[in-house]
């Protein structure tokens, strides 16, 4: 590692709620990263001790990207573990909170008053339309904007479709103040999510669980400003998605940016 990097915040852009949460930290520590975006969750993979418990944390993983949720209940426990684990490490996770898609705009708008904003949260996320319902998302990106622009990341892998990612970047020029990020790089579909993301100036991609090294490297040279190291752990694992970046990154400015830096000032940090 060079010494640019070592003086460079590094931020991991995509992170959930571990059980327990010091285990995080240990997988941040020997990655050598600073700092990860949170956001709550209801499925826990990394509870599981055998098979048939990690398919029962899978199969809530399949309901919570497929746009179904258990009611308020599942909100109150995801934002309940999300602050606690905020709260114990303040200086090293940056929360993140959810809102409930299926609410009517005016109940969004106050949802991200109150749940996000007013629990200190720095962005909205991750949120998880059910497919071909991308469009949900647009009072979330209005109330984004009224608050000063707060970074709004949407899941980008199954269940979101090429239609969804065609929709967001459509929703993201309508609402130019609000950096919207795709995680996952698009999943499947990362190949239209940089091309959309390449002309779409607030569209963001994050790079976890890439299926492919040379869709990592094709993000970054093509979206250089707006593409984010991101780990999606537990479902990804912290040092091997920073190797990725630095395997098709030179050490230097360009490589600080997408471990961090571009995030940094997303931020404010």
């Amino acid at each position: 590692m060079g010494a640019d990097q070592e003086n460079s915040l590094i931020i991991d852009a995509h992170g959930h709620v571990h059980d327990p949460v010091h285990s995080h930290i240990a997988l941040l520590d020997e990655a050598g990263v600073d700092r990860a975006v949170l956001f709550g969750t209801r499925p826990h993979p990394e509870r599981a001790t055998d098979l048939v418990a990690l398919r029962r944390e899978m199969s809530v993983l399949t309901e919570t990207v497929g746009g179904r949720t258990t009611g308020p209940e599942g909100y109150r426990t995801a934002r309940q573990e999300l602050d606690s684990a905020c709260a114990a490490y303040p200086d090293r996770f940056i929360g993140f909170g959810k809102v409930d898609l299926g609410l009517s705009a005016r109940w969004i708008a106050e949802e991200v008053e109150r749940e996000v904003v007013g629990r200190g949260y720095r962005g909205i996320g991750e949120l998880t339309p059910s497919p071909d319902g991308a469009g949900r998302i647009e009072p979330v990106l209005r109330a984004a904007a009224d608050h000063g622009g707060l970074p709004v990341v949407v899941h980008g892998f199954t269940s979101t479709t090429a239609r969804d990612l065609v929709t967001l970047a459509t929703l993201a020029r309508r609402h130019p103040t609000v950096p919207l990020v795709i995680s996952q790089l698009g999943g499947l579909n990362w190949l239209t999510a940089i091309e959309l993301a390449r002309d779409t100036p607030n569209m963001f991609l994050e790079l976890s669980t890439a299926n492919v090294i040379f869709a990592v490297r094709l993000a970054i040279e093509e979206v250089p400003d707006r593409t984010l190291f991101g780990s999606d752990a537990p479902y990804g694992d912290p040092v091997l998605a920073r190797a990725t970046v630095e395997r098709v990154t030179r050490s230097g400015a360009l490589r600080d940016r997408v471990l961090g830096g571009t995030l940094a000032e997303m931020l404010g940090l």
